[in-house]
């Protein structure tokens, strides 16, 4: 079984920080992409930043030049830096990773169940 844990969430001021972390964990054998989703109340879920196993990253328009996404493929982690907070990012934060769990290279997606970010005007 795989597993992915997030931490890191928690209540910030306006134009505050916050650092997320994620942890895969399991029988992984390979990981394509990491990233980070969110769901703010009464909206659908979306993309706030994905990243490869070489590096490439890629943000929602939202995000940019605030948000930093980074990975250590030999930990299995992924982080999201969130920096300039507004109160529209208050959301609930979900990871996601497309792992393979043998050599097949089968690979399915994954998700954690979340950490609240609450960002105060």
């Amino acid at each position: 079984q795989v597993q992915l844990v997030e931490s890191g969430g928690g209540l910030v001021q306006a134009g505050g920080s916050l650092r997320l972390s994620c942890a895969a964990s399991g029988s992984i054998f390979s990981i394509i992409t990491m990233g980070w989703y969110r769901q703010a109340p009464g909206k659908q879920l979306e993309l706030v930043a994905t990243i490869i196993r070489g590096g490439i990253t890629n943000y929602a328009d939202s995000v940019k030049g605030r948000f930093t996404i980074s990975r250590d493929n030999a930990n299995n982690t992924v982080n999201l830096q969130m920096n300039s907070l507004k109160p529209e990012d208050t959301a609930v934060y979900y990871c996601n990773a497309d792992i393979a769990t043998d050599y097949l290279l089968v690979y399915n997606d994954y998700w954690g169940k979340g950490t609240q970010v609450i960002v105060s005007s």
